[in-house]
């Protein structure tokens, strides 16, 4: 197999993981984050 072909296959599926890595960290802590302003602060959740 030709080396550039693997190189960029690997790199495309590290930053693919890497994508999924963060949305899935990312997408809770927010909504967590969201829920603790409305509930200490009476902030509302779509501000």
């Amino acid at each position: 197999m030709n080396i550039g072909i693997l190189l960029v296959a690997v790199i495309g599926g590290a930053v693919g993981i890497a994508a999924t890595l963060y949305l899935t960290v990312s997408f809770p802590a927010v909504l967590i984050w969201k829920v603790y302003r409305k509930v200490a602060k009476g902030i509302p959740l779509t501000e």
